[in-house]
């Protein structure tokens, strides 16, 4: 039996156990093996990241459902891959030509441009997949996967060209946001709103014909110049007569029309009258579609004033346009007054240009009549949202799903398989590059320059990475896949879309249970920002990093002064070295459903201290376990071992079942904090304060008449210990695996870890007795110790103990154990009775688990000294509960704060008013002596 070293090292102990893993390929699950199947795809990071919180949040709990599966003898397959991440993936290249060559892709041409960008991949778009093995990923490695690769660009093009001919995809002339900078249509799901400080400019509009003038409110005084109506309600009074009559468009020579809509207009919003915009509003589009009105577009695909402006106007960008537009009006007596309005303006998700609606000719997808059966099919339980609350939401969008613009004007992605004749203009989409045009029979064809979005290769992940459109052995075996883990921020960017795709092309859902998991703040609650400071990048949680490497890693990002001066503050010594188990493990343990998981520097130290505490227990049992013969343990009739284990050993296996029965529930359940927390309980406080130190006198007893009772103790720990190393091993796979590899196995066993039986409850080895008796041992323990501590006691003085028990169960069971007793608490003397009062001189007592237990504490004392420190520790107390009772009293506080600083001020005043209340109790008890 090897000794394990003092201190555990993560980094060594992490990448050797990877190494092993990947070459003994224990990740990899066989298409064809007899056993049930669990799968998962992961969703493809893209490939021009790098990790991060949210990548390691999922990484985490996806490998903890398919180590756990794997060891519950599922065939578990955890399918890897990345993103091509079209606009990403372009911008970063492009960044790098304009740096590095001063030249854009277009000096470059398409096919050139495209052989950089597959460079670049294939330099740098490993690194993400390198950072998920340094977490511990168990992913099929072999089954890796990429949306532009060959396989996969087949799947894209065989799902276009079918939802095409069955009248799916369409190409129109429609409204759609367009990225100025990035120079591409977006999807409604690209547009991040936020909301913005900005005006509401009221515009007169002379009524033709008349010295009335129509007063409207806008947002967008810019995009006037392509107005074609003025619309205002038909059963408002103050301008019904005004309907069906013209209006002199400002700044123009045209005339448009006053109309009624009462779908468009809102009578308190502004004026009454709005302007009506269809070539730049999605609403005034809508409204130009219901009155046959033209649409102007007068934007360029570079976000300038085009041709259709009048000649003062063009060549302006969309600022220049509006400050010149409100100056004219001003001057022309046309600007009525400028107030102040906030609204909701729309961001490139990518680059955070503001969107312009624009008119263009794009593909779209009808998405409404694919919606349909993803609805049908969470109404009916084939595919079960959690947690529960994200459901409602999912309807709601789906059942008001628009059409999805699919075409996007990049050129790194999956091409439009459409190719237009020079002859007749028609699209032609094919399989493979037509040489005839399908409408009439042109041999000049042209293949769309566009892309297809994104998103469109990812809806079908679940399915084109096992094979699809080919009826493969992968896909017979592993989709529908099990569990869709992930952000509900991407819901419906990709959730959504592939429960559409799959139900279409696979009549089955992708996927069972789709799990939504929160998104990972800093302990403020604040999100993660470069700007804020407040990153932790997981690879320096893992590795560590010096306060220097801190700075500059923040300040290549662009990182200002301020967020600087907070990362000064929080980590002026660097992160730690944690390992990739202790960070694992804290987020599982904060991964509450529905709740955002606020992760503090602190509570990942505190992990890395749950790792050391494992491994020095399993130091501690590795000495003793010295001569320890687990065939022989193993061999031994259960009924005969149980009849020789004492109230410990009974007691300890008993809570083992009871961890191993809440751990599978809370992971059935996707309850990764509550299986977390189970497993923290036993090992720290069941296993290691409580049973390791209960064990220790039989551990050392190695006398020829202890012999018996020192092997069984030996293989009641070693059986503790092993099967908490498998309950945790899906938590923390590296510091288990370099474990249980040192704890004598019985013959047969295999030989990792990973490839073991996931614990099972074993209701044989619950003990409800043993689990009564000996928490009244630990009750009866703790409330000695809460004395020692209350009144300043060393642990080292052994003390005297009365306990009043007026049952007689109670009373035979503290007989029973009364060697336990003052071994842990230290006892010189230990009296039960039936009744009675409290000894003379006796300072405590505390009730605990139905008795009473009396401390004899009078001499152990200086009483004046600790009634000045009670008195000291009191004074200071009140007055901290006096300012924050104040300020919890203040009417402005509770207005302006954030619900989480208000709970914590809360819970503040609680914590102190119950250390008052106790110290108050001691002195009494101290006055009484």
């Amino acid at each position: 039996m090897t000794e394990l070293p003092k201190a555990y090292d993560p980094t060594q102990v992490e990448p050797r156990w990877y190494r092993v893993w990947q070459e003994n390929q224990f990740f990899h699950a066989d298409a064809t093996a007899p056993k049930a199947p669990y799968a998962i795809v992961i969703p493809p990071p893209n490939v021009t990241g790098s990790l991060h919180m949210g990548h390691a949040l999922f990484a985490t709990l996806q490998d903890i459902l398919i180590r756990w599966r794997r060891m519950q003898a599922y065939n578990a397959m955890w399918l890897p891959g990345t993103d091509h991440a079209g606009i990403a993936t372009q911008m970063v290249v492009e960044r790098t030509l304009q740096r590095e060559e001063g030249k854009s892709r277009h000096d470059l041409g398409r096919e050139e441009f495209l052989r950089r960008i597959w460079a670049w991949k294939e330099k740098n778009g490993h690194r993400i997949t390198e950072q998920l093995k340094q977490m511990g990923c168990s992913l099929d490695w072999e089954r890796e996967r990429f949306t532009l690769d060959e396989g996969l660009s087949r799947a894209v093009c065989e799902a276009f060209v079918r939802l095409y001919e069955e009248g799916f995809i369409y190409r129109a002339q429609r409204l759609i946001n367009w990225c100025s900078r990035c120079t591409t249509a977006l999807s409604d799901l690209e547009v991040e709103h936020s909301e913005t400080e900005g005006s509401l400019w009221h515009i007169a509009y002379p009524v033709s014909g008349s010295s009335e003038r129509l007063i409207v409110a806008t947002t967008r005084p810019e995009t006037l110049l392509g107005d074609t109506a003025v619309a205002v309600h038909p059963e408002d009074e103050r301008f019904r007569h005004l309907i069906g009559r013209n209006a002199l468009l400002p700044l123009t020579d045209r005339q448009i029309p006053i109309l009624g809509d009462a779908q468009l207009v809102d009578r308190e919003f502004g004026t009454g009258a709005v302007k009506v915009t269809p070539g730049h509003d999605f609403n005034d589009f809508e409204t130009g579609q219901r009155h046959q009105l033209p649409a102007i577009s007068i934007f360029t695909l570079e976000g300038r004033t085009n041709e259709n402006v009048p000649t003062a106007y063009r060549g302006l960008t969309i600022v220049e346009a509006r400050q010149r537009v409100v100056a004219d009006l001003e001057t022309a007596g046309l600007l009525v007054k400028i107030e102040p309005h906030q609204l909701s303006v729309g961001h490139c998700q990518r680059c955070e240009t503001v969107v312009e609606p624009l008119l263009s000719l794009q593909w779209f997808v009808r998405a409404a009549p694919l919606a349909a059966p993803a609805i049908e099919a969470v109404e009916l339980g084939k595919t079960k949202i959690v947690p529960e609350v994200w459901t409602k939401t999912y309807m709601h969008w789906m059942r008001n799903i628009k059409d999805w613009c699919i075409s996007r004007q990049l050129w790194w992605g999956h091409r439009i398989p459409a190719w237009y004749c020079a002859a007749c203009q028609e699209p032609t989409v094919a399989r493979e590059t037509p040489t005839r045009c399908a409408h009439c029979a042109g041999t000049s064809l042209r293949q769309d320059e566009d892309v297809l979005d994104t998103w469109f290769s990812s809806a079908l992940w679940p399915f084109s990475t096992l094979g699809w459109p080919a009826e493969t052995r992968e896909l017979k075996t592993f989709y529908p896949t099990s569990v869709m883990e992930t952000g509900y921020d991407i819901l419906f960017f990709w959730v959504a879309r592939m429960m559409m795709m799959g139900l279409h092309f696979m009549k089955k859902v992708p996927f069972r249970t789709i799990f939504l998991h929160a998104l990972v703040v800093d302990e403020q609650g604040d999100k993660m920002s470069k700007v804020k400071g407040n990153v932790i990048d997981p690879l320096d949680v893992i590795h560590g990093a010096t306060l220097d490497e801190l700075l500059n890693k923040a300040r290549e990002g662009g990182a200002p002064e301020t967020a600087l001066d907070r990362i000064r503050k929080q980590f002026p010594e660097g992160i730690p070295a944690s390992g990739a188990d202790a960070l694992r493990f804290a987020l599982a343990a904060m991964a509450a459903q529905g709740r955002n998981i606020r992760l503090a520097p602190a509570r990942i130290e505190g992990y890395r201290h749950f790792a050391n505490k494992l491994w020095n227990a399993a130091r501690f049992a590795l000495l003793n376990l010295e001569g320890f013969d687990p065939d022989r343990y193993a061999d031994q009739p259960q009924e005969e071992l149980r009849a020789k284990l004492t109230l410990a050993d009974r007691w300890i296996l008993s809570r083992l079942q009871a961890t191993a029965e809440e751990v599978n529930r809370a992971l059935e359940g996707f309850q990764f904090n509550e299986a977390a927390q189970s497993i923290y309980r036993f090992l720290w406080s069941e296993l290691c304060d409580w049973y390791i130190e209960l064990a220790k006198p039989a551990l050392y007893d190695r006398s020829p008449e202890g012999s018996q009772r020192h092997h069984l103790t030996q293989g009641v720990l070693a059986t503790a210990l092993e099967t908490a190393c498998r309950l945790l091993h899906p938590f923390m796979p590296y510091i288990t695996e370099e474990v249980w590899q040192q704890i004598p196995q019985p013959s047969g066993t295999p030989q990792s870890i990973m490839i073991t039986l996931y614990p099972m409850a074993d209701s044989t080895m619950v003990d409800e007795e043993a689990e009564a008796s000996m928490a009244l041992v630990q009750e009866t323990i703790v409330a000695v110790r809460n004395v020692r501590a209350e009144y300043n006691i060393s642990p080292a003085v052994v003390l005297t103990v009365t306990i009043i028990a007026e049952h007689e169960l109670a009373r035979a069971r503290i007989d029973a154990q009364r060697g336990p007793i003052l071994q842990m608490a230290r006892l010189s003397e230990l009296q039960v009775f039936a009744a009675g009062q409290p000894p003379a001189g006796t300072a405590a007592c505390v009730i605990a688990g139905g008795i009473i237990v009396c401390v004899s504490v009078a001499w152990q004392i200086d009483k004046t000294a600790e009634l000045q420190r009670i008195a000291k520790e009191l004074t200071k107390l009140e007055r901290d509960r006096a300012q924050v009772a104040g300020k919890l009293g203040n009417a402005s506080f509770l207005a302006r704060a954030p619900r989480e600083i208000v709970e914590k001020e809360q819970q503040r005043l609680a914590e102190n008013e119950e250390r008052i209340a106790k110290l108050e109790s001691s002195r009494q008890r101290l006055q009484r002596l």
